[in-house]
């Protein structure tokens, strides 16, 4: 198993604490194995295995528990009389009114509740309700660069190590995918494409009972075709029309939706930085793996900036930050200019601003690229990050950063 140390110790800070636990992400990205690290740990600090019950809901072994009332049953006759009982259940989602199974465990003083599930249904309507103010949400994505560099089996340098991240996935279990000398590729796409066609199949089309199968995947590759690039839901629905699929704005936009509440695609909406509000229109999309671009679109050119872009998108949000696309106009030689930041990312520690690129070499390409922070008054950090190898540098308090040094931080 591939330790996640950052996950495990939210765990660890959150233990006995009077929440329901609930750890939520794309399918394969480590959960069910987060789970097992976790009761590792509680057994090495002295809970008893009678104390720790665990449910894989996706396991045939526990169908008939699908049902609310059965489940509840089947784990309050098995909760341990003496010490607190650690209870986990896997793809909690599938139990149809779950939330009640949830929270009569959640009443009990003997029990500390951990749930997994793979798309947001679970966190919506009226579970959210009921579980108001009662529970804590860990989101966890497939393995960071950071977590990918401490598995890989082979001596090869940092940026042969980005180059497999990026074509042989992030998912956990692909690390495991090679022989004794090298990756096996074949086997890397056709596990790739089980996980696609299982959050498709059934995360997607059976949960949001879709129909054209077709055009919701003409919709993801689309997508995963321009993640960096400025969407809008019409721009979208015009483009595949053009192509000869029959689409509107409204099927662009709920099968967009579902592919987020499904955490395969995140979206970042574009954020005002001197007006300091939220913009409704051209958002930005960004795949859960790049491994998963790949498999969808084969090894076309695509801008790697734009490839380094959704890696960093994906390690902020790691870190915890809520992230934008920032907008910020200034005036230039007397002329309003709009110029776009790749990423503003806010924290309780404040806000940083984000520039993300390739490589910045050319003077013309590095004045592109540091004119919007520049435009920015404020005085929170700002930083350039390209793949560039060189040292650390500043321009007037902006940090260029090479990025593969900032991913292993």
């Amino acid at each position: 198993m591939i330790p996640r140390p950052t996950y495990l110790k939210q765990l660890i800070s959150w233990k006995d604490r009077h929440l329901i636990k609930i750890v939520s992400g794309v399918r394969r990205s480590g959960k069910s194995t987060l789970f097992k690290l976790y009761q590792e740990y509680l057994q090495g600090r002295g809970i008893e295995a009678s104390n720790i019950i665990n449910i894989n809901l996706e396991d045939p072994a526990y169908y008939e528990l699908l049902d609310w009332r059965k489940l509840y049953d089947f784990i309050d006759c098995k909760l341990a009389p003496k010490g607190k009982n650690y209870v986990f259940i896997d793809e909690v989602q599938n139990v149809r009114d779950f939330q009640r199974a949830a929270d009569g465990l959640y009443i009990k003083d003997n029990v500390d509740l951990y749930l997994t599930g793979s798309n947001s249904r679970f966190q919506s309507g009226e579970w959210a309700t009921m579980l108001s103010g009662r529970y804590i949400n860990i989101q966890m994505y497939p393995l960071s660069f950071k977590e990918y560099v401490s598995a890989y089996p082979f001596n090869d340098s940092i940026e042969t190590k980005y180059r497999r991240y990026l074509e042989n996935s992030s998912f956990p279990y692909a690390m495991e995918l090679h022989t004794e000398d090298r990756w096996e590729t074949s086997n890397i796409r056709e596990y790739l494409s089980g996980i696609y066609n299982t959050i498709v199949l059934k995360d997607i089309v059976e949960n949001k009972k879709i129909v054209e199968i077709d055009r919701l995947e003409r919709i993801i590759k689309f997508a995963a075709d321009n993640i960096g690039s400025t969407l809008s839901v019409n721009t979208i629905a015009n483009t595949m029309v053009s192509n000869g699929t029959k689409v509107d704005n409204r099927i662009v936009e709920n099968y967009l939706r579902a592919c987020c509440d499904s955490f395969i695609l995140y979206r970042a909406d574009r954020y005002d930085v001197k007006g300091k509000r939220l913009l409704k229109t051209q958002n930005k999309y960004y795949l859960v793996d790049l491994g998963l671009r790949y498999f969808l679109l084969g090894n076309r050119d695509i801008d790697t900036g734009r490839m380094l872009e959704n890696v960093v998108y994906l390690e902020l949000l790691r870190r915890n930050r809520k992230v934008y696309i920032g907008k910020v106009d200034y005036r230039k030689n007397g002329k309003l200019d709009v110029r776009e930041i790749d990423f503003v990312a806010e924290s309780d520690g404040g806000t940083e601003y984000y520039q993300v690129s390739q490589s910045v070499l050319d003077p013309n390409t590095l004045k592109r690229e540091l004119a919007p922070l520049n435009a920015v008054k404020d005085h929170n950090p700002k930083y350039l990050l390209t793949l560039d190898v060189m040292p650390a540098v500043s321009y007037n308090g902006i940090k260029q950063i090479n990025a593969l040094d900032w991913l292993l931080e």
